[in-house]
């Protein structure tokens, strides 16, 4: 992982400690002293992340012969107009643009400063570079930190697109399947029960993004809980699976798997339906309320695992449920029958949205859950909901 905050909380500071760390230049991270002259060179560095995992380049830092960063961590002058410049250049020589974040890290005396520029992992790869129009990729290698992909092979990159989605599938299916096989050690099975399935990872998976063996740790320091509950409840051994590992809670007949995987997919997926008297009957019921709940912590752990991994690229976001129809959905004092047999939402996020502007993603997913479950909640309502979740979260 690179920072521990989100980027547009970096401060002067943070950027030194980061230096101090002494980790070198890679597929992911490039120093630069200053601004490069060559301002199409620069922009084949961004978008070469753009086109491969995404990255992050630190303006203000020397490197030595071992692409580290070398002391003293002093940063460069400051200037008001850096932010305008390197906007600037990936318009002028990026097509299509690459939309960066920019922090600008300014020590207290305000005449020496950092920028942190992340760039996310691209949805709309390949871009090209220049009026020659070619391609490039971030490889990670000191001597030739940028390959060019020339026109005639542009295919090449977009084939590697279509593999990280087939990647992404396997990787979603497999967790899905072992929460099943899990219920079928313990002698159970999910048939005619409501299963909610709720998970986020990279939109376009390539590698690990850490090793497995760092997992425990991660998933110990990502654990979110509330009064109303812990999502990956440290108390409960780790399962081990490929490439991952997952918390298992059966506490007081709950079922529950979250699972947390090195390419960085977390899923957590329950068993949610409930019994209860309604209108004088015995009734399955979901209510959303639990589903607040639910979601709340899982977003509030996802996000803190996909920060420890320094992700900034696409995300995919999925919610399901199944074994819906007939069920009695309550919020509150209303309640509906569900004429639904499934419910399913995709999202497309960024780390940034989840940390910028979570409130109003929850609000939105459980608005549209509710009325896709018979209901007709008012906007008010789900946003005291939702508020009240977070606020009890942590």
């Amino acid at each position: 992982m690179f920072f521990d905050k989100p980027l547009n909380d970096l401060t002067f500071h943070d950027v030194v400690q980061f230096c101090r760390r002494e980790l070198p230049e890679g597929k992911q991270l490039d120093y630069k002293y200053m601004l490069p002259k060559n301002h199409e060179k620069f922009a084949k560095t961004i978008a070469s992340f753009a086109n491969a995992m995404g990255g992050t380049i630190i303006i203000g830092v020397q490197d030595d012969k071992n692409d580290k960063p070398r002391p003293p961590f002093l940063g460069i002058p400051y200037h008001e107009k850096i932010r305008n410049s390197i906007e600037d250049i990936i318009q002028v020589y990026i097509d299509p643009i690459v939309f960066v974040d920019i922090n600008v890290c300014v020590n207290d005396r305000g005449d020496r400063m950092f920028i942190v520029i992340n760039i996310p992992q691209s949805n709309l790869t390949p871009h090209l570079v220049g009026k020659s129009k070619r391609a490039y990729i971030r490889t990670g290698q000191s001597s030739r930190p940028e390959a060019i992909v020339h026109p005639e092979k542009l295919p090449w990159l977009l084939d590697h697109r279509r593999k990280s989605e087939r990647l992404r599938h396997i990787l979603y299916d497999k967790a899905e399947s072992h929460f099943d096989n899990y219920l079928k050690t313990m002698n159970l099975s999910s048939d005619g029960q409501t299963v909610c399935a709720v998970s986020v990872m990279p939109l376009y998976p390539q590698e690990p993004l850490t090793d497995y063996k760092q997992l425990p740790g991660l998933i110990h320091a990502a654990c979110s809980r509330a009064p109303y509950g812990i999502l990956a409840d440290p108390q409960f051994p780790l399962q081990p699976v490929q490439d991952g590992a997952a918390v298992i809670s059966n506490k007081r007949g709950l079922y529950r798997m979250t699972e947390f995987n090195a390419y960085g997919l977390v899923m957590s997926k329950q068993i949610i339906t409930q019994e209860e008297i309604v209108n004088g009957h015995a009734a399955k019921t979901v209510r959303i309320e639990q589903l607040a709940q639910n979601l709340t912590l899982f977003m509030l752990t996802a996000r803190k695992f996909l920060t420890q991994l320094s992700f900034g690229g696409p995300l995919y976001f999925r919610f399901k449920m199944n074994n819906t129809r007939a069920l009695r959905a309550l919020l509150g004092r209303s309640q509906a029958t569900v004429l639904e047999d499934y419910l399913r939402m995709d999202r497309n996020l960024s780390l940034t949205e989840m940390e910028a502007h979570l409130p109003e993603i929850l609000e939105n997913i459980l608005h549209e859950a509710a009325w896709s479950l018979g209901l007709q909640p008012q906007e008010a309502d789900i946003k005291a909901l939702v508020q009240t979740c977070l606020t009890e979260a942590r």
